[in-house]
């Protein structure tokens, strides 16, 4: 019986030792990585609206707030702006952030196994044109409206939370 206890202990000290030797090795300085990371093509240039590792991990939290803001209350234009982040990440050559798999959307998501549904709506390259929808302008009256309805949805919950 202990025999076979210490067979399986020598495998897998030997599993453990090939693992580890892997590894290393490709990990050690001008190695070819092991996983092939994402070919971005650089920003436009300037400062993102936030430092990188935070665009990296919340991108998508701040699109959807923007989107919320712009879809409930006409809100556009503002810091987190789809539109802001393909103004500056289009690429140079293609003048899209998803029309080949080095521009900036496609090679992060690709790279993840994320479907990029944003552009089934929206253009993947900068507008010539800063205009408005019509009926969703920040200072017209939908945005007015859905403003002054969310005004009240908080007091309203404010008022019931209280003793």
């Amino acid at each position: 019986m202990g025999r076979p206890l210490h067979h399986l202990s020598r495998a897998a000290a030997l599993w453990l030792l090939l693992a580890g030797t892997v590894v290393l090795a490709a990990d050690a300085p001008g190695a070819t990585p092991r996983v092939p990371k994402p070919v971005i093509e650089p920003a436009r240039g300037g400062q993102c609206v936030e430092d990188p590792a935070t665009m990296r991990r919340d991108h998508m939290k701040f699109l959807q707030h923007q989107r919320d803001e712009t879809v409930h209350g006409g809100v556009r234009g503002a810091k987190h702006s789809l539109k802001t982040c393909i103004q500056c990440h289009a690429s140079q050559t293609t003048q899209s952030v998803a029309a080949t798999k080095t521009n900036f959307c496609v090679s992060c998501h690709s790279f993840a196994a994320v479907k990029i549904d944003c552009f089934e709506c929206h253009a993947t390259q900068p507008a010539a044109t800063a205009a408005f929808h019509p009926l969703v302008h920040p200072t017209g009256t939908t945005a007015q409206l859905s403003r002054l309805v969310r005004a009240l949805g908080a007091e309203t919950a404010s008022a019931t939370s209280q003793p």
